[in-house]
């Protein structure tokens, strides 16, 4: 299970909104499985397709949380026109098998929708997200 606080969820949403027609992408941070912080992340693909994390920006937020004592809980990022499941592209991409994948999709834009799964190895399940 992972714990989102209802303003992360916003500024998920926000950011997913301003990069539209863009894929947004980011860091989710915390403690077990209550996210403290999210990092919002450049899109370095700029593709509505596919999202990849600027190197650079990965490398200063690793070390802003290893100084803040949190953890990489997950990553996220949207879906501009699809469902939010983990296309083939995002389980090729999972490089990260402890963290969990949200994925915000806009397919409705007035009523945006959020999921989270573990990929292992290339299989997908969902987690229960609180959004509290």
């Amino acid at each position: 299970m992972l714990r989102l606080k209802k303003e992360f969820f916003a500024e998920m949403v926000k950011q997913a909104k301003l990069e539209f027609p863009n894929e947004a992408c980011g860091i989710l941070a915390g403690k077990e499985d209550r996210i403290e912080k999210i990092y919002a992340m450049t899109n370095a693909q700029k593709s509505p397709n596919i999202f990849f994390m600027d190197p650079k920006e990965q490398f200063k937020v690793s070390k802003e949380m290893r100084a803040l004592g949190l953890e990489m809980l997950g990553i996220y990022h949207s879906h501009v026109a699809s469902n939010a499941y983990p296309s083939s592209r995002d389980v090729e991409m999972a490089f990260y098998p402890q963290v969990s994948y949200v994925i915000l999709s806009l397919k409705d834009q007035d009523n945006p929708s959020v999921r989270s799964f573990k990929i292992r190895e290339g299989k997908i399940s969902a987690e229960e997200l609180k959004i509290e």
